[in-house]
């Protein structure tokens, strides 16, 4: 089975890309994730799109396509989502066929504040219903104070978080089957493959 993470932040040292990482290390056993950044997509503008599908958007439609299930991390920038992941999915909502068409969806955040990026979620899932994706609503994964939560390895430090992303994982991964699936079979070995298809990735 193969999962695509999307990362909203472009800056290096990305909280949000950390977190990235570490959701695909707790996806269960047997799952590859393909984690991207959204560098050098071309702002959407519908005269540049009559012209031809620009080959960076080409390239992530294809990737949702590929996989089974696609988890979006992002971080919150004014009471929503950053404007490069609104921009992807804007160029991704154009294509057809929808890229995002009943394709199951799990969404995390994080933020050095308090509040983890929720409002940002509630936008992102907005936008998502109207892509027609398959949004998964449990658990919600908002990591709050994000900055003390992960070690030096990037991965999570935080027990509960680390749960409840380990939990949201299993969820995409049964969503694939039954949209209301919350768990995978228990006792499984982690430690799973991850790729870094586009480098860099941004840490809010």
């Amino acid at each position: 089975m193969k999962l695509l993470a999307i990362t909203g932040s472009l800056r290096k040292e990305s909280l949000n890309t950390k977190l990235a990482h570490a959701a695909a290390k707790l996806a269960p056993a047997g799952v590859e994730t393909d984690i991207v950044t959204l560098h050098g997509l071309p702002m959407y503008d519908e005269d540049l799109r009559a012209g031809g599908t620009p080959a960076p958007i080409a390239r992530l439609a294809a990737q949702v396509r590929a996989a089974d299930g696609v988890l979006i991390v992002t971080p919150e920038y004014n009471f929503s989502i950053p404007g490069a992941l609104k921009n992807a999915l804007d160029w991704l909502s154009r294509l057809t066929p929808p890229p995002f068409a009943a394709k199951p969806v799990a969404i995390m955040s994080a933020s050095p504040g308090m509040l983890g990026g929720v409002r940002a979620q509630d936008h992102l899932r907005q936008i998502l219903f109207g892509l027609d994706a398959r949004t998964l609503t449990r658990p919600q994964v908002i990591v709050g104070s994000a900055a003390n939560k992960f070690d030096a390895e990037g991965g999570l430090s935080d027990s509960t978080a680390g749960r409840l992303v380990e939990e949201l994982m299993d969820a995409l991964v049964g969503a694939q089957g039954d949209m209301h699936a919350s768990s995978f079979e228990e006792g499984r070995t982690r430690r799973q493959p991850v790729r870094v298809v586009a480098g860099g990735g941004g840490v809010r």
